[in-house]
């Protein structure tokens, strides 16, 4: 007789967990009634930890999640738990950290396995089915006839988890200068490739973080070199395949040293912060390359990730249906020569040239992945056309390609909403309305902070973490709230509106109610409402996303400002103190950490805006490039610390100040940059 299974994930909302919904295997959620049927039973746990978009994911629930035999061993011996990364990043953090213990690695599908309190005693990543039953059949027994190995290794898991991410309190005076960076960045530097940008290393991922700070270190230090590094690699990453050249946005990372064949998947939280360092690198030398990326990548996530309630989805799948109706790995983005050569016509060879039809743009299965080498100026001249002309045939080319491409079987949407990455996704488009100051961009970020107003934020004041068709869920972790005041600051400078500060100030409060130690200076990931799990993390290391903990000691330098704040002040330079020790080490580890120390190392600014025009002065201010800066501003007499007693009915003023000391006021905008430059 067949065994009749209970698979509980139909009943969810995560793309991730319906995926799993109809495996023959009693797949739970991660829920305490869940962990107390374990420890009432006394059976071991198997936690299975993915995501949507992840290939070896799909591999895996493919080999074994879906076979009956597989199903039921595991079944009959543990108590297995699907769990979506994305909608718990702490259930995944705590695993992925013991299997980086156990084994030295990690990635996913993270698979581990736990006593029935929980604690970790094995843990891995992709298994093929065969070797994934006997090593199920092994622990199992084990587990029944010398389980006091387990516990023994149970608690050396538990030890090295709580001895990791220990923040140690540093006593020493703050110091904080220019020299220490210096010798961070050099160090760091014989990492980097200079001819194909990036790191001397593949896979190559983006990192966005590593490179904003990279920028705005060597243009406040005039480093030409290193700015030249910098620009080499956004320009090979905008070049690559990387990027979709036909639809706009980024997958997550190259598998190659030259940016060219990716896995697949698009993440939310990549374009978000591209999108912010795309947009800051074209203020320099207004580089249209880094323009068209900034448009293109928001035109891809307004047609793909944009929800009708001005949310933002999570990702799109690297997988998608191929000619053979077979789940396969970039089938949607990939192109043939000779379907090129029937679209195209008579402008084959110019495309095969500019894209890269040839063994460069060659991948595998006679596909090829669109790259480019060379840039418009010496492709025009090559063909003997001017390069408004061959601006005017690539936009053409991409059009086409992007209609038929669209006829074919789309990658699979991870339709859930997360509010982290929502607050990198607003925070991006703010920026982008900044810098180009274009209209619909700030319409779509007061659309998406309004979302997050009315359906994240509670009444008792926290955050949700996830949202999926009207259904607001999940406490929020310490990634929710910095991303999300980070967003909403750079919003209040960019509108004047002071509600979005004051929410930010708000929210700022509550984590030091729910998520800060006092002991240590810096702030868990999760809040002290949340069930215990066997061991509370603190996120300070800077990843393809910024340590919440950077991103928070950010957002208190900048209120602080904002609201003349010493606590707020004190508490971000004791964090940047407390992570000081662990810089010089690996600096592209603690980037977000090293632009707050800019912060302190060079003037940082002040601007007061008071007056009818100054929405205008804004705007124009901020077509130069002032990454040590923040601004105020109001139409009207405002109580505001840095604008109280400044409002002039006559005239609109600009007041230039550092530490609340100030020059006289000026009024026109080149002015206060004059000032600025001194």
């Amino acid at each position: 007789m067949k065994y009749k299974y209970t698979n509980d994930l139909i009943n969810e909302t995560s793309p991730y967990l319906l995926q799993h919904a109809h495996n023959p295997v009693d797949w739970k959620t991660w829920k305490n009634n869940v962990l107390a049927k374990a420890k009432a039973e006394k059976k071991l746990i198997l936690v299975s930890i993915g995501y949507s978009a992840c290939h070896w994911c799909h591999v895996m629930e493919h080999e074994s999640f879906e076979d009956d035999l597989v199903a039921s061993v595991m079944n009959k011996n543990y108590i297995n738990i699907k769990v979506d990364r994305e909608e718990r990043p702490d259930v995944d953090q705590v695993y992925m950290n013991a299997v980086q213990i156990m084994t030295g690695s990690g990635g996913w599908p993270l698979n581990v396995v736990a006593l029935p309190d929980g604690r970790p005693v094995w843990a891995g990543t992709y298994f093929p089915k065969n070797q994934w039953i006997n090593i199920l059949e092994q622990i199992s027994k084990l587990y029944l006839e010398q389980p006091d190995k387990l516990y023994t290794q149970a608690d050396k898991v538990e030890k090295g988890l709580k001895s990791i991410d220990v923040i140690k309190t540093n006593t020493d005076q703050p110091k904080f200068d220019i020299e220490f960076i210096e010798s961070a960045v050099k160090k760091w530097s014989f990492m980097f490739d200079h001819k194909l940008g990036g790191l001397n290393r593949a896979p190559k991922f983006m990192i966005p973080n590593n490179y904003h700070f990279l920028l705005r270190y060597a243009y406040q230090n005039n480093n030409q070199e290193l700015l030249d590094y910098v620009n080499l690699t956004l320009t090979k990453m905008a070049y690559g395949g990387l990027y979709d050249q036909v639809g706009g946005g980024f997958s997550r990372y190259s598998v190659d040293e030259k940016w060219h064949v990716p896995h697949f998947e698009k993440m939310l939280y990549d374009n978000a912060q591209l999108v912010s360092l795309y947009a800051d690198a074209y203020l320099i030398d207004k580089n249209e390359l880094y323009k068209n990326v900034v448009e293109e990548t928001l035109q891809f996530i307004k047609r793909e990730l944009t929800t009708h309630e001005g949310a933002f989805y999570s990702a799109l799948d690297a997988d998608s249906l191929n000619g053979l109706n077979e789940l396969e790995e970039g089938a949607f983005y990939v192109w043939n020569k000779k379907e090129l050569k029937t679209i195209l016509e008579t402008d084959f060879d110019l495309f095969s040239d500019y894209y890269n039809i040839n063994n460069y743009g060659l991948w595998e299965h006679d596909n090829y992945v669109l790259i480019r080498k060379d840039d418009d100026v010496s492709i025009a001249k090559r063909h003997n056309i001017t390069k408004e002309a061959l601006n005017k045939k690539v936009k053409s080319w991409k059009s086409k390609l992007l209609n038929i491409r669209n006829e074919r079987s789309k990658p699979r949407l991870d339709d859930k909403t997360l509010a982290s990455w929502n607050g990198l996704m607003l925070k991006g488009y703010v920026d982008a309305y900044r810098v180009f100051q274009n209209d619909e961009y700030l319409e779509i970020a007061l659309n998406n902070a309004n979302f997050i107003s009315n359906k994240l934020i509670r009444e008792d004041g926290g955050l949700n973490h996830t949202y999926k068709e009207g259904l607001s869920k999940i406490n929020g972790y310490m990634e929710d709230y910095a991303t999300i005041i980070d967003a909403f600051t750079a919003l209040y400078e960019n509108t004047q509106n002071t509600k979005w500060l004051h929410t930010a100030r708000n929210l700022t409060n509550y984590t030091f109610d729910h998520f800060y130690d006092v002991n240590k200076g810096m702030f868990f990931f999760t809040s002290n409402e949340d069930t215990a799990l066997v061991s509370r993390s603190m996120e300070y290391r800077d990843n393809v996303i910024p340590g919440s903990n950077s991103i928070m000691a950010k957002n208190l330098f900048k209120l602080g400002h904002y609201f003349d704040n010493d606590y707020y002040n004190k508490t971000a330079m004791t964090m940047l103190n407390n992570i000081k020790p662990e810089i010089q080490e690996y600096a592209s580890g603690y980037s977000n950490w090293l632009d707050l120390m800019l912060n302190y190392t060079n003037p940082f600014y002040e601007i007061a805006i008071l007056g009818e025009d100054t929405n205008k002065k804004i705007k124009e201010l901020n077509k130069t490039y002032i990454p040590n800066k923040l601004i105020a501003g109001s139409t009207k007499k405002s109580s505001m610390p840095l604008l109280l007693n400044r409002y002039n009915s006559d005239k609109t003023l600009i007041y230039v100040c550092v530490n609340k000391t100030c020059k006289l006021p000026v009024i026109e905008v080149t002015q206060a940059i004059g000032l600025m430059k001194k």
